[in-house]
């Protein structure tokens, strides 16, 4: 038996007794999990790992099973605090503009600027700290991961000026996560200004949804 077919059973096998997940946070329209889908990420790359990294080039089969296993239990332990971490932000932010988005190697959390800024400021709304003290109680019940706080605008006026709005809007989000008791080690706070629009910027409604900051929470272990 090659190793490509040790992981597909692997993965098979997998998908099977992860059956019983909940579905509820999949956010990609598989029906999938994040546990299932990080299982089975996991089993297939081990799978591969094991077979090429066979020490005696006589059990492609059993160390390709053997990777496979370590790589499904890797990837269904990310996934699974992922599912629970994104369904615990969920139930705390209040604001349902806010979005939380599961990526499925890292979580994604929306602001749009409407909910955080006044034009052209960088001064977070009163309203806007509460959602983002609970983002930062459950990035301290879930301290295995680093945040980027990135800062986007639309294209209308100055690309310099987009830019430095978008770093300090960024920076002001970035604070607020600090000073409610997230290390700073955690957190890296950048601009992108203009150049990473969400949305058409010919349209009102396309500008309106490049005008936002994202936390992105990556696991680190």
């Amino acid at each position: 038996m090659n190793f490509r077919t040790t992981a597909a059973f692997a993965a098979t096998g997998l998908l099977a007794l992860g059956a019983c997940t909940d579905p509820s946070m999949t956010g990609t329209g598989t029906g999938m999990s994040r546990t299932q889908q990080g299982a089975i990420a996991g089993a297939t790359i081990g799978a591969v790992l094991g077979a090429t990294r066979d020490s005696d080039s006589n059990n492609e089969g059993r160390d390709a099973a053997k990777g496979a296993l370590v790589g499904a239990i890797a990837g269904a332990v990310a996934g699974n605090i992922l599912d629970q971490q994104a369904r615990a932000l969920d139930q705390a932010i209040t604001n349902p503009n806010i979005q939380i988005v599961n990526r499925g190697s890292y979580l994604q959390v929306i602001l749009p600027e409407g909910i955080l800024f006044a034009t052209d400021s960088a001064a977070v709304s009163g309203l806007a700290q509460n959602d983002l003290y609970a983002v930062a109680r459950n990035l301290n019940q879930y301290p295995n991961s680093r945040v980027e706080v990135v800062g986007h605008t639309d294209n209308s006026g100055a690309a310099a000026y987009n830019y430095d709005l978008s770093q300090r809007r960024a920076q002001s989000v970035a604070g607020i996560l600090t000073a409610a008791g997230v290390a700073p080690g955690r957190i890296v706070a950048v601009g992108r200004g203009e150049d990473q629009p969400a949305a058409s910027n010919a349209t009102a409604q396309g500008r309106a949804m490049n005008r936002r900051v994202e936390i992105l929470i990556r696991p680190t272990g």
